[in-house]
């Protein structure tokens, strides 16, 4: 109440020498009905003169709410004049302070949250190694258990994709702060990637092939497009046909990654870059986490290279444009 009477003021004093003191003037100089009109101009010129007033103190207000001449710095509105500016302005600089204090505290939670994935990944990760060299000594003492072993070596590599996987995703809170941007041969590249996959190609009897010509090269962040193309081409391989290939393929800029396999449902093709959807071929598999293509989303979009992912005809495809990020050829 006390803010509303205090905003009204001008109007209450308007009112006062509108509504009193002016017929009381008039009427001293001369009978008021004889100047009716002009006491009526009177009050007009006193009303366009407060309203000029008013607007001249709130135009700030008036200019955010309009949200037009205003920036982010503006928000708080510096140097308030009119009451319920000030008013205003209290309000936000409480809700900006809370905001911040409840930013920082979300930064500490995520801080703290990829230090305790990266730390679990890592501890993982050394138990792991062990087990694998173990098969690998195991192998070569009781050749006769070699199937056992490539059960348990296969199994192996399936913890240790999804903890490289859990760390990638772990890191990639902090992708801008970590990026390097370089001319990358793509051909090197892509088959540093095959080359890492050879024995799940082997396992799977599916094969890679690349027609990408030793003197393209792009710009982007090497780690992180190799992030992309192994989980692209790892995902080729899991729901490709047997005695099939992936063809990796570069033409006018555009990186192609085909494989022949079941074709992903159409309602589902925006749906499988959504971080934990595995869709209906990860749920039949079982092994699908749902992190693998929210990540080559993440990363893609940080490193400006628009991408496509399309699947028809028993023929999956993923489209990768890096028209814009060239270099000339070596």
């Amino acid at each position: 109440m006390k803010l509303f009477l205090r905003d009204h003021l001008s109007f209450i004093i308007l009112y006062i020498i509108s509504m009193i003191c002016l017929p009381i003037v008039i009427h001293r100089l001369d009978d008021l009905s004889n100047h009716y009109v002009y006491f009526i101009f009177l009050a007009i010129i006193l009303l366009a003169l407060l309203l000029l007033f008013r607007y001249i103190r709130r135009k700030k207000i008036y200019a955010y709410l309009n949200g037009k001449g205003l920036g982010a710095d503006d928000l708080l509105i510096h140097h308030p004049q009119a009451p319920v500016e000030k008013a205003y302005a209290n309000q936000m600089r409480f809700i900006q302070s809370l905001f911040l204090s409840k930013e920082d505290e979300h930064k500490d939670f995520l801080h703290e949250q990829q230090l305790m994935i990266s730390q679990t990944v890592h501890q993982m990760k050394t138990p792991l190694s062990v087990i694998q060299l173990l098969i690998q000594t195991n192998q070569l003492k009781e050749p006769n258990l070699l199937p056992e072993w490539q059960k348990v070596k296969k199994e192996c590599d399936k913890v240790n994709f999804s903890l490289n996987q859990l760390l990638t995703y772990g890191r990639a809170s902090q992708l801008l702060a970590d990026l390097k941007i370089e001319p990358i041969s793509l051909k090197s590249l892509v088959q540093e990637v095959a080359n890492d996959l050879k024995e799940y190609f082997i396992e799977m009897e599916i094969y890679p092939r690349s027609t990408i010509d030793e003197k393209i090269f792009i710009y982007s962040d090497r780690k992180w497009l190799r992030v992309v193309l192994y989980q692209l081409v790892s995902n080729a391989v899991k729901y490709g046909e047997k005695k099939s290939f992936v063809l990796i393929h570069y033409e006018n800029g555009q990186l192609w990654i085909k494989n022949k396999g079941e074709a992903i449902p159409e309602s589902e093709i925006n749906r499988v870059f959504e971080l934990f959807y595995t869709g209906t071929k990860g749920r039949i598999q079982g092994e699908a986490t749902g992190i693998g293509l929210y990540l080559v989303k993440k990363i893609l979009s940080t490193l400006h290279h628009p991408y496509k992912l399309s699947s028809a005809h028993n023929e999956t495809i993923f489209m990768i444009d890096f028209s814009g990020r060239l270099t000339a050829a070596k």
